[in-house]
C-alpha cells in the first residue's frame, strides 16, 4: 500500500506514521531524511544535492523526484511507503504521478490529517526536547516527572526550537494552507483524498486511519 501523508506542522503525522509502519509494514519516507541520506552516501544524486545546498540554492523538484525514485526502489519499500513532506505543490504532485506511473506504482490514498490552527499553535509552541538524548516533552501534555530534568537520561539540558514561537508558527501554518489546498484538489480529482479528523485523541486518529487503510 502506498500513501501520501498530508498534514500541517504539529498535526501528529510522525506519531501516526510510526504506528502505521508497525501495523502495515509501510516505510515512512521524509524528503528531508532521504536528501540527507543521499548526501551522506555520496551518491551522484547526493553530490548534486550537496552542491546546490552549499551554494545556497533550493534543491529542484526534478532532483527530489530522483531521490524519491531511488529510495522506493529499495527492498524495504516493497511492502509499501508513506510519503511525508512531499509533494508540496501541484507541479511536484504532477511530476510524482508521472514517476510512479513509469515504475508501475499506484497511489492508494492521500491521507489528509485535518487539525484546527489554534490547537496546533498550542501543540507546537509548548514543545521542548532533551538536548542530550532527544526525548520530546510538552508544557501541557508531557511534562518531565521532575521539572527541567529528562526522565530518560537525567540531563537538565532542555531545548526549544527557535522557530517554535507563535508568530513563526502562524506563518508556517498559513504557508501550509496556501500550498496544500491545490494539492488536495489535484488528488481529489483522482478520488484519492481521505480526510482524517486530527483534532481528536491520538488513538482515535489511529482508528480513523486504520478504518481507511483496512
Amino acid at each position: 500500500m502506498n500513501v501520501i501523508f498530508l498534514g500541517p506542522p504539529g498535526a501528529g503525522k510522525g506519531t501516526q506514521a510510526k504506528i502505521l509502519e508497525e501495523t502495515y509494514g509501510m516505510v515512512q519516507l521524509s524528503t528531508g531524511d532521504m536528501l540527507r541520506a543521499e548526501v551522506a552516501a555520496g551518491s551522484d544524486l547526493g553530490k548534486e544535492a550537496k552542491a546546490v545546498m552549499e551554494s545556497g540554492g533550493l534543491v529542484s523538484d526534478e532532483l527530489v523526484i530522483g531521490i524519491i525514485s531511488s529510495r522506493i526502489d529499495q527492498d524495504d519499500c516493497k511492502g509499501g511507503f508513506m510519503l511525508d513532506g512531499f509533494p508540496r505543490t501541484v507541479p511536484q504532485a504532477e511530476a510524482l504521478d508521472v514517476m510512479l506511473k513509469d515504475k508501475g506504482f499506484n497511489l492508494d490514498h492521500v491521507l489528509e490529517l485535518q487539525v484546527d490552527d489554534e490547537p496546533l499553535i498550542g501543540r507546537i509552541t509548548g514543545r521542548f526536547t532533551c538536548g542530550d538524548c532527544g526525548e520530546g516533552y510538552h508544557d501541557m501534555f508531557k511534562k518531565p516527572a521532575k521539572e527541567g530534568v529528562c526522565d530518560k537520561c537525567g540531563s537538565s539540558n532542555m531545548k526549544r526550537r527557535a522557530d517554535d514561537n507563535e508568530e513563526t508558527v502562524r506563518a508556517r501554518l498559513q504557508a501550509y494552507h496556501d500550498q496544500t489546498a491545490p494539492i488536495v484538489g489535484h488528488y481529489g480529482k483522482q478520488g484519492l483524498v481521505r480526510p482524517v479528523d486530527g483534532n481528536t485523541a491520538i488513538d482515535e486518529v489511529t482508528n480513523q486511519l486504520k478504518t481507511i487503510l483496512g
